[in-house]
């Protein structure tokens, strides 16, 4: 199959995936916070990780554990097992989950070689298993049953922390509210019977001791992260469907601001519920379709899958940059996940994703980084941003076969006294129009294959 083929196959949809509305955003009255989602709102790329056991089978991230979600969670299960011992095995995975190739120095110096600002870690997913030397259960990597236990990579989470912010990256803990492995959440014996679904397998409000529990476990966990992992600069939290609206009240308002007490910088996601503690929103493999004016980041996989998949399909770097350059034209933050192998390296394919992203950003990145929405934001093929006195406009070629012509016309129609090529001549010719501008393109950016974009500093 061609390159193009699969990533018209891989296309990512505006507006599928559930997320919170600009409505729903609360301004935070703390000045730090304020500053800190300005700062937030520079940074433009993250690389984001999904990786625990379940990278050994390739399938998707816990939800095949939930029956509720077997329709679309158990497609890839194709071992001939019924569901009850699909979640011993599951569950189970922890014996064999042995990366010993985990080179967290090797992924900080990709990312941080390459234009990546941040790191999105999952700390925990649904499935309950802490990548994180945690003291509140025995179902982590550090853990006995884990193999992985006594090498000296072992706490994942601190490794890579300390790796990422020895390069200067910033560090987002992505840690679920829900927990399927804790008995605190999914309770044998209760009336639910054997059937597991998203939430508690118990009412909280008829069991309030037991919730509290879980609430305490959940507070426990959180504060580990926040207060011997060094400098945090957001809790990505997970799990919509626990939130202190519904049945499953965490008090999460309560913890966090807690962690603020060590970490008064701290940002928080609690992502889908809004509110005061959703400080970012946070679109899933989807984009607005217009543009946002609240902090958010859209986390699409760089492949079909979050977790890693043998053989996974992967967006060109084209269609990357392309999505990362209409994401930032609307005011957002691309965080772009790369699920890692069982053994501990990306896969090859990723890494020439990251490296080929890298060096278009080495020459266009003042375009993407700390800039801001610039009317018209989004039309067509041409995206816009902003950065102070200067506007840049992106022309964007859907593929290298696409004709490049002798004009371009492009929709931006305030006033300006010069036009230059990023990366390229200055001072280009060009006349205004109705509808905007069109600019003479030098003849050498003619008699090649289309790029991926031409961009222009307008000031």
């Amino acid at each position: 199959m061609s390159e193009m083929k699969v990533a018209e196959e891989q296309a990512v949809e505006q507006g599928v995936h559930n997320y919170s509305s600009e409505e729903q955003w609360v301004k935070p009255e703390e000045p730090l916070l304020l500053e800190r989602l300005e700062w937030f709102k520079d940074q433009k790329l993250g690389l984001m990780m999904h990786w625990g056991p379940y990278s050994q089978l390739g399938v998707v991230e816990s939800w095949a554990l939930s029956d509720k979600d077997e329709e679309w969670s158990r497609d890839g299960i194709d071992w001939d097992v019924d569901a009850e011992e699909l979640k011993r095995q599951y569950f189970g995975l922890n014996k064999t989950f042995n990366p010993l190739r985990l080179q967290p120095e090797l992924w900080a110096d990709l990312a941080a070689e390459n234009g990546f600002k941040y790191l999105n870690f999952t700390t925990k997913h649904h499935d309950g298993f802490c990548m994180w030397d945690t003291h509140t259960t025995d179902y982590r990597i550090t853990g006995p049953d884990c193999p992985f236990h006594m090498n000296k990579n072992a706490d994942i989470c601190k490794q890579l922390f300390d790796a990422f912010r020895a390069k200067g990256l910033a560090i987002s803990a992505y840690f679920s509210k829900a927990d399927w492995h804790t008995p605190y959440y999914w309770t044998p014996g209760m009336e639910r019977g054997s059937f597991t679904a998203r939430g508690p397998s118990y009412d909280p409000k008829q069991y309030p001791h037991l919730w509290e529990k879980f609430v305490q476990f959940t507070h426990e966990q959180i504060m580990e992260l926040m207060t011997r992992y060094g400098r945090i600069d957001v809790l990505w939290l997970d799990a919509g469907w626990v939130n202190d609206y519904r049945d499953q009240n965490i008090r999460l308002g309560e913890v966090v601001e807690k962690a603020r007490e060590t970490q008064p910088w701290l940002l928080s996601a609690d992502r889908t519920v809004g509110g005061p503690y959703e400080n970012l929103i946070t679109p899933e493999q989807t984009l607005p379709e217009r543009p946002l004016h609240v902090p958010w980041e859209s986390c699409i996989t760089m492949g079909t899958s979050f977790s890693f998949r043998y053989e996974d399909k992967y967006k060109t770097v084209r269609q990357l940059i392309h999505l990362l350059v209409e994401i930032v034209a609307k005011g957002g933050n691309l965080a772009l996940n790369v699920g890692p192998q069982p053994d501990g390296r990306l896969p090859e394919t990723a890494i020439s994703r990251i490296k080929g992203m890298g060096a278009w950003l080495k020459v266009y990145g003042e375009a993407i980084y700390g800039t801001r929405i610039c009317e018209p934001y989004s039309v067509d093929n041409c995206q816009f941003t902003r950065k102070g006195d200067t506007v840049y406009a992106f022309y964007l070629y859907k593929d290298e076969q696409e004709a490049v012509m002798e004009e371009l016309h492009i929709p931006y129609r305030q006033a300006f006294s010069q036009i230059d090529l990023v990366g390229g001549q200055e001072n280009l010719q060009y006349r205004r129009t109705d509808n905007g501008i069109i600019v003479l393109l030098p003849e050498n950016e003619r008699l090649v294959q289309a790029p991926i974009a031409h961009v222009f500093r307008i000031k």
